[in-house]
């Protein structure tokens, strides 16, 4: 995995701050979703190491459904015939002396549970995640922080607790992030609700007049599941 190490660190965190609108942590994970699921439908999909840990993972759905609309179908099919090979191998297949019975069932959990994407997401996350809280020491960044459109919910949750770790013996710091933090998500639930409840007053009889303004309630609904979910 050495390119998408040395992919990784080229990325500046300061980029994905700068757009100011949505989530940035949507922002970075997507990245690194898109460079994960491009990555491994080129060439890797023929390295040695990486078939074999994509046999022993295997993928989720969401990233399944990624690989499908990069138009390389080959290249699935391929990894699906080994996947699906192992799968066969452990299951049914492998017997060895005096083995539990319990080696298939935890072998059956893990591969239902794992998925190559989400292990890369997972580990580029934390190393990003770790840059950003270093530069959120910088009083630019912190400013450039605060002026995010929002924060989604599993986001706010994810830096909150991070935020514990990263700023453990800095507490005036600790403070000042979760207060910046705060108010980036609290804003944009007070926006969502107001959008929300405009949405569902233009359905009433009431405000059946066809002149009457939608504002920005059009898309409450879609916005509203983007920030509760961190998915579009």
């Amino acid at each position: 995995m050495l390119f998408m190490r040395e992919s990784l660190l080229t990325i500046p965190i300061s980029e994905v701050f700068e757009p100011k609108t949505g989530c940035p942590i949507c922002r970075m994970r997507n990245m690194l979703e898109a460079r994960t699921v491009e990555y491994i439908m080129g060439a890797a999909m023929m390295e040695p190491d990486v078939r074999i840990e994509t046999n022993k993972l295997g993928f989720c759905n969401t990233h399944f459904h990624h690989m499908l609309r990069q138009k390389n179908r080959l290249s699935l099919a391929l990894m699906l015939q080994t996947h699906i090979d192992q799968n066969k191998k452990e299951l049914f297949e492998r017997k060895k002396l005096f083995e539990s019975k319990n080696v298939k069932k935890k072998y059956l959990s893990d591969v239902n549970e794992s998925c190559f994407v989400c292990s890369k997401i997972d580990w580029g996350m934390e190393r990003l995640l770790r840059t950003f809280f270093e530069m959120y020491e910088q009083r630019d960044f912190a400013k450039l922080f605060s002026e995010q459109e929002y924060i989604c919910l599993p986001h706010y949750d994810l830096l909150m607790s991070q935020s514990e770790k990263y700023f453990a013996k800095n507490k005036r710091l600790l403070s000042e992030f979760e207060k910046a933090l705060s108010e980036l998500v609290k804003n944009h639930l007070e926006l969502l609700s107001g959008d929300v409840s405009h949405f569902c007053k233009m359905y009433d009889y009431r405000s059946s007049n066809s002149d009457e303004d939608w504002g920005n309630a059009r898309d409450a609904i879609e916005r509203s599941i983007l920030f509760l979910t961190s998915r579009d």
